[in-house]
């Protein structure tokens, strides 16, 4: 009987020592296992027979959820989705979030079309619908009505002046420059000449001061020795083809 019950422990003890048996899967050049040899191997590593499900997960009960998912969104309104939101801000841990606003308290965007400033007179339909062809008629004939017609004047005079106009004296002469036309008399050499249109910036200045003191007639300071009428080579052509022009 002691021996029996020796003999039962040793092979108790050396089953526990045994190494778990190995996975036979297939390794190179063995077949793919059988199916029961895979129903076998998957009981040993805890894994579900083939063919069977897997064991599903733990339910979910209603004191861990939130907030209990609508049957159909399309029955809720925009209240009761503003207050289903902010129940569940509000579990996930005191979270302050601003009241729920209903959708009857906010208010429609509109577009104001009677601010000032702006103009409609590019809407067709705007401006047919207050315009006629009458109105037109009237506005143009308004519009005439206001016309001013201003009378042309005659140009003002130019004031009278005691110094000679050189450009009058220009005008009043239609002969070259050179054309002897008043006599002259004394010696007037070129130097003589020369030295007394010097005093003068510009022939322009040597003509009106050469009118000024007699002249076309009289040549008082020499400034005029071939007796043309024109004080140091000034030349009246310029003045005459502006008139042209």
């Amino acid at each position: 009987m002691r021996s029996t019950i020796a003999t039962v422990l040793t092979l108790g003890l050396l089953s526990a020592c045994a190494a778990p048996v190995p996975n036979s899967g297939p390794g190179v050049g063995f077949s793919t296992p059988s199916p029961d040899q895979q129903a076998r191997d998957a009981a040993l590593e805890g894994a579900p027979p083939a063919g069977q499900p897997f064991p599903l997960p733990p339910a979910i009960s209603d004191e861990t959820r939130l907030v209990e998912a609508p049957t159909a969104v399309e029955d809720l309104g925009s209240d009761d989705i503003a207050a289903q939101t902010t129940a569940a801000l509000a579990a996930t841990g005191g979270i302050s979030t601003p009241a729920a606003v209903s959708s009857s308290q906010i208010a429609p965007a509109t577009t104001d079309t009677t601010a000032p400033g702006i103009s409609d007179e590019q809407d067709f339909e705007a401006v047919a619908s207050r315009e006629s062809i009458e109105s037109d008629a009237d506005r143009i004939a308004a519009n005439r009505a206001q016309y001013q017609v201003v009378p042309p004047t005659e140009l003002p005079q130019r004031p009278s002046s005691d110094q000679p106009n050189i450009v009058n004296y220009a005008l009043s002469t239609d002969h070259a420059p050179g054309t002897r036309v008043y006599s002259r008399s004394g010696v007037n050499t070129a130097s003589r000449v020369a030295r007394n249109c010097a005093r003068y910036s510009s022939p322009d200045l040597a003509q009106g001061a050469f009118l000024s003191s007699g002249g076309p007639q009289q040549d008082q300071y020499g400034l005029d020795p071939d007796g043309d009428g024109f004080a140091c080579s000034w030349d009246p052509t310029p003045y005459r083809q502006a008139k042209q022009n």
